[in-house]
This record gives structure tokens, C-alpha cells and sequence, in this order.
């Protein structure tokens, strides 16, 4: 999609406004958008991108919270790869490189639990009518590194409830399957 704007770029923002159940789609490439940012943000009602992202960062926008006292030692944490400090992705809005987010990982680790109900580790999304094996899968491979810890630990008896929870699992695998066929 070109840009409605200079219909030269390829258009990288995509603003959808509704107003009264009337819908308004604008298209524009990321030049466009830094020259008129004004025009497709209403900044009229205190809102900002900025805002967002410092509110889920649970920090505070003021002027006069962000000074810093000149006499305290202020160690700043900073990207090795790119130089980017964490107060520097709260204005910006996104890493520099990869290496940030090894960097930042205590610091944006809060943030994700918080925006993804508890949870950190991406998973994945399997539709739901193949999904049954494939979940069935996952569990059994978390049920064995489970029954190795259990087993490392010298706890038997857990790793015996373990073992047995994974051999019911694999019956219904099994049992599933042969109903397919």
C-alpha cells in the first residue's frame, strides 16, 4: 500500500479513526508521519504514544520528576550493541538491536507479565481443531523434563505420579490417532 500522503513510499502506518460510527482509514509512510504527526493524533485530549508506553512502563512523564539531582552518582544501564539506555526506549518506544532486550530482560520483564496476563515465554498459537495432539505433545515433553528434575532430586515417589501421568497421555496420543485413521 503506497502512502495517501506523498503516494511515493510504501505506507507503514495504518490509522483507523471511528467518530460517531463513522470510520477513517489513513495510510502513510513513516516520513509523512514524523511531519504531521499532529494531524492524525488528536493531542487535544493529553494523549501520546509516549504516555502509553510510560504508563505501562509504570513511570512517571513529568518534567520534574525526570531531572536528575546532579550529586548523585546515576548509574545508567546501557546496550552494549547499540548504547541505547532503558530512559532513552521509554521516550523512543523501541530497542536499538537484539542485544537490548538481554540488556533491559529485568526490566521488561514486569512489563510483559503485566500486558500478557503472567505471561513471558511466547508460545505460539495452534488452532484449536489441530491443536488437541499438539498440546497433548507439549505437555508430555514439560512432564519429562519434570520427571528428570524429579528423579535428580531423588524425589520417587513425585517422579513416579509423573511418569504415570505421561503414560496416560501417550495412550490418549495413541488413542486419538487411531481414531483419525
Amino acid at each position: 500500500m503506497i502512502c495517501q500522503e506523498c503516494n511515493e513510499r510504501p505506507a507503514t502506518f495504518h490509522f483507523t479513526k471511528v467518530v460517531n460510527g463513522e470510520k477513517t482509514e489513513v495510510h502513510i509512510c513513516d516520513k509523512c508521519a514524523q511531519n504531521n504527526s499532529s494531524m492524525f493524533i488528536d493531542t487535544s485530549t493529553g494523549f501520546s504514544i509516549n504516555n502509553l508506553l510510560a504508563g505501562l512502563l509504570n513511570m512517571n512523564t513529568s518534567v520534574s520528576e525526570s531531572k536528575q539531582d546532579v550529586f548523585k552518582k546515576n548509574e545508567v544501564l546501557q546496550c552494549p550493541g547499540c548504547e541505547m539506555t532503558f530512559q532513552r526506549f521509554t521516550k523512543v518506544g523501541r530497542f536499538g538491536c537484539s542485544e537490548c532486550y538481554r540488556t533491559f530482560k529485568d526490566q521488561i520483564n514486569p512489563i510483559l507479565r503485566r500486558v500478557h496476563s503472567g505471561n513471558t515465554v511466547h508460545a505460539g498459537k495452534i488452532p484449536e481443531r489441530i491443536g488437541g495432539s499438539i498440546h497433548i505433545r507439549k505437555r508430555i515433553e514439560l512432564l519429562k523434563q519434570n520427571l528428570k528434575e524429579q528423579i535428580q532430586q531423588e524425589e520417587f515417589e513425585k517422579a513416579a505420579e509423573i511418569r504415570d501421568e505421561i503414560r496416560s497421555l501417550e495412550l490418549s496420543l495413541k488413542s486419538s490417532r487411531g481414531g483419525e485413521s
